[in-house]
C-alpha cells in the first residue's frame, strides 16, 4: 500500500506592533475563513529595531510571505526611529531581491487608528481619537485598541473593509510594494520602492495585504 502523503500548508506569518492590528487581522481571519493559514504574531509595542531583531531570527520554513505592518508616525515623532525604520526597510528589500521569503512591509501613516476610521464614510479627516469615542461608541482609545472583535464593529455594516481600501490615497503612500503571484509555483515576487518626503503624510499601503491574501 502506497503511502499517504500529508499535504503541508504555506503559511502568511503577520508582525504587528500593536494589539488592535493583531485583534483586527485574527477575527478577519476566523470570519473570512482564509484557506491559507496566517500566523500572527503580536510585537506588542517596541521599536522598528524590534522588528528587525525578530525577522532575522525567524524561520521561514512553510511561508509564502512576512507582512510586518507597523505605524508611520514613531519614524516622525521619535529621535532615531527614522534610522532604524531605514534598516527595517532595507533588510526587507534585500530579502526580496534575493528571492527569498517575500517581506512585505506595510506603513500605515500616522497610525493604524487612522485606516480603522476609514472603514466609514463619516470619516472627513477629523481627529482619529475623537471619532472613534464618539462615532465607534468607546469610552476611550485604550477600549478600542483592545477590543477584540474590532475586525467585526468596523465591518457591521458590511463589508466596510472595501470602504477603507476605496478611500486610501496611493499617492500618500511612504512604501510601494508592487508585486507578481504566481498561483502555480505558491511565488510571490516583491519589488519595494519608498518616498520619504511622503512619510508624514496620511496615507496606507495596506491594500498590498488584502490584495495579495485575496491571490490565494
Amino acid at each position: 500500500m502506497s503511502r499517504r502523503v500529508r499535504e503541508i500548508k504555506k503559511n502568511f506569518k503577520v508582525f504587528c506592533e500593536g494589539d488592535t492590528e493583531f485583534n483586527y487581522v485574527n477575527e478577519m481571519k476566523r470570519q473570512k475563513r482564509l484557506s491559507i493559514a496566517l500566523k500572527l504574531v503580536n510585537m506588542e509595542g517596541g521599536g522598528y529595531s524590534s522588528f528587525l531583531k525578530k525577522l532575522k531570527m525567524d524561520g521561514n520554513t512553510n511561508c509564502l510571505a512576512k507582512f510586518i505592518i507597523i505605524d508611520g508616525d514613531r519614524a516622525v515623532n521619535e529621535e532615531g526611529e527614522k534610522d532604524n525604520l531605514r534598516e527595517l526597510l532595507e533588510f526587507c528589500i534585500l530579502q526580496n531581491r534575493s528571492g527569498r521569503i517575500p517581506h512585505i512591509l506595510i506603513v500605515n501613516c500616522p497610525d493604524f487608528e487612522f485606516v480603522a476610521c476609514l472603514h466609514t464614510p463619516k470619516y472627513k479627516g477629523q481627529n482619529v481619537a475623537r471619532f472613534i469615542i464618539k462615532e465607534m461608541g468607546y469610552r476611550d482609545i485604550d477600549a478600542f485598541k483592545s477590543d477584540k472583535k474590532i475586525y467585526s464593529v468596523l465591518n457591521k455594516n458590511g463589508n466596510s473593509s472595501d470602504v477603507m481600501l476605496a478611500a486610501l490615497k496611493c499617492e500618500n503612500c511612504f512604501v510601494v510594494n508592487e508585486f507578481k503571484v504566481n498561483l502555480s509555483k505558491f511565488e510571490i515576487n516583491i519589488k519595494t520602492s519608498y518616498n520619504w518626503e511622503k512619510l508624514g503624510r496620511r496615507g496606507s499601503n495596506i491594500n498590498e495585504f488584502f490584495e495579495i491574501i485575496d491571490s490565494f
